[in-house]
Formats: structure tokens, C-alpha cells, sequence
């Protein structure tokens, strides 16, 4: 059946889980079904869709170049009806393949799976230390999670000095209250064995779009809340673990890095013409206007008195050779 792709197995005598993987085939044959028959199934064994403590020794399948990867099954007619639940089995799978990768990195110091942290507070499905002292913790989630309970196990983790990475089994919708706190979000893919990123879109530019954060202008990760998602999905192998949880590869951060960089061209060239604009003298559309001022009145020049007594016009003080109008006492003419 498809699912016996996923099983894990449980070793009797280390008492650990174990996955197809971790050894050669061999091995996995001389301890499995007809043989020792002490690797049995995980969740069989531990009462997960079958009674606790079931013991079903595992059968080592799949060869080298074959079309089926190598994988552990049932023997035929021992699996539970309908076989395990597909979130219970990705789940267990999804801790054991972060487990290896995690410990393929040339930076890990040291990978433990359902570890506590020291307030003994929150478990971490796969628990990893890098060699600078960082400490991460890389959460299988098979199932939608509230905001509140997300927020919790986020800022439990958050004050014991721990980065949690949350990876999201495939066609469970992701809570945005993860991107409104700035933490990435992956989907885990068992099959290729890839994984998912989701980036935001790029915002619209409005005025004065250069003075805020140049990143939100570009694909950026993680989104924010509500934005526009683009999905990239990478090989497993290809990703890197640092202090702030998983990176690029470098094709990928080389992408981003010219994205960003064209970013800031343009940011500083609207900066520059808003400032260049700023600074230049306003233009209107005529000549410039005079303040208003009072148009002044002509000079008004003496004109000559008679000095015989004659009598004169008073307004234009020109002789009269008679009065021709007589205003109160004023002649005028």
C-alpha cells in the first residue's frame, strides 16, 4: 500500500525509532519479519490505530536503481484495516527526515528528536544546536493550529532562546498569524523529499514609497499577512539551517539579492527627483505678479496768480474775465 512508503520502525532492543535510511538494507533484513524481528512497526507498537505494544516485525523493501525507493512495510495481512492514518504517518516521518537533513549540515553540532526545553515547557519534535551555540526547533505540524495556541508555543520557545521553523504537511493551510509575526513557513514534501517556501508578493509603491522598508518591494520572506503568495519549492538537500531557521539556496538568494538591489536603484532615484523638485523655485503658468500697489497721481503744478487782483477761477486759478459761476464765496469758470 502506498503508506508503507512512510513507515517508521521501532527498534526493540535501542529503544529508539528508526527509518529505512539510517542503515543499509542488509541490516534492516537480518533484524526484520523472518529473521531477529526486533525493528517492528512504530506506531503498531506504540497503540496508534492498533492496540499498544502490537508487535508487527517490518519487512526491508525496494533495491538499488529500482523504480520503488527503498521503504519498510507490513507483511501481508498484518497491517491494521485501512492501514495508519495519513497525518499520524506523515507526522512521524516528517521528524525523521528533518532529523537527517538536519544532521547532514556541515554547521549542526548536535540533532535530537521530541527534546524538551530546559523549562521543560514545550517538546520539540526534532531538537538542533549549531556549532555557534544556536538553538532550533523544526516542528512537524500535520494539522491546521489556532493563533492562540501557535502565539503560545512561538513565545515559549522564543524565551527559552530557541528559533522554532514550522514545516506544514502538504494541503494543510497555513495560519497567517505566523507571517504577521514575521516567522516563515514551509510545506514538507515526502515523496521528492522537497519543501515549499511561501514569499510575498511585491507591495505597491505609493508617495514616499523609498523611506520605508525596500524589502516589501520585492518578493520578500515571509509574507506579510494578507499579502499576495508566490510559492518556491526547493530539494530538501538543497536548503541550509543558519541562527534564523532555514536559508536559500544560493541560486535562490542570488535572485533575490539582484531583485534587491534594483530595489534600491529606484528608490534612490525617487528619492533624488523629489528632492531635486523640492529645492526648485515653484513655476506658474503667466508672468510674475507685482504686489498691488496705489497708482500714483500726477504732479499738479503751480499755476501763476495774478498779482493785479484780478480775479481767478478756483480750481484751475486762471483769470476770469467774469465770473461765470458763482459757488458760495468761490468763483469758478
Amino acid at each position: 500500500m502506498q503508506d508503507d512508503l512512510l513507515v517508521v520502525g521501532f527498534d526493540l532492543e535501542t529503544r529508539q525509532e528508526v527509518h529505512i535510511g539510517e542503515r543499509p538494507m542488509e541490516q534492516w533484513r537480518a533484524l526484520g519479519y523472518g529473521r531477529r524481528e526486533t525493528v517492528v512497526c512504530f506506531y503498531c507498537w506504540h497503540g496508534i490505530d492498533a492496540e499498544a505494544g502490537t508487535k508487527v516485525p517490518l519487512l526491508a523493501r525496494g533495491r538499488i536503481g529500482g523504480l520503488v525507493r527503498s521503504h519498510f512495510a507490513h507483511p501481508a495481512g498484518m497491517a491494521p484495516p485501512g492501514g495508519h492514518h495519513r497525518e499520524t504517518v506523515w507526522h512521524i516521518n516528517a521528524k525523521h527526515r528533518l532529523a537527517r537533513w538536519a544532521a547532514s549540515q556541515p554547521n549542526v553540532a548536535r540533532v535530537r528528536m521530541e527534546q524538551w526545553t530546559e523549562e521543560r515547557n514545550r517538546r520539540a519534535d526534532v531538537h538542533v544546536v549549531l556549532d555557534d551555540g544556536a538553538a532550533l526547533a523544526l516542528e512537524a505540524q500535520r494539522e491546521l493550529i489556532t493563533d492562540e495556541l501557535w502565539q503560545s508555543r512561538h513565545r515559549d520557545y522564543a524565551a527559552a532562546g530557541v528559533r522554532d521553523v514550522w514545516f506544514m504537511r502538504p494541503d494543510t493551510r497555513i495560519p497567517h498569524v505566523l507571517f504577521a509575526e514575521g516567522t516563515p513557513a514551509w510545506t514538507l514534501y515526502h515523496r521528492d523529499e522537497s519543501a515549499e517556501a511561501r514569499l510575498g508578493e511585491p507591495h505597491k509603491r505609493g508617495p514616499r514609497w523609498w523611506s520605508e522598508d525596500l524589502r516589501l518591494f520585492g518578493r520578500h520572506h515571509p509574507p506579510c499577512a494578507r499579502d499576495a503568495i508566490v510559492c518556491e519549492r526547493f530539494a530538501l538537500a538543497e536548503l541550509c539551517l543558519d541562527a534564523g531557521g532555514v536559508t536559500f539556496p544560493p541560486a535562490m538568494r542570488a535572485r533575490l539579492a539582484d531583485e534587491a538591489a534594483r530595489i534600491r536603484r529606484d528608490a534612490d532615484q525617487a528619492r533624488d527627483q523629489h528632492e531635486r523638485f523640492a529645492l526648485r523655485p515653484q513655476e506658474t503658468s503667466g508672468p510674475a505678479q507685482r504686489p498691488w500697489a496705489p497708482t500714483p497721481l500726477p504732479p499738479v503744478r503751480p499755476v501763476p496768480r495774478p498779482t493785479n487782483g484780478e480775479p481767478v477761477c478756483e480750481v484751475c486759478h486762471r483769470p476770469l474775465a467774469e465770473p461765470l459761476v458763482r459757488h458760495g464765496r468761490h468763483l469758478l469758470c
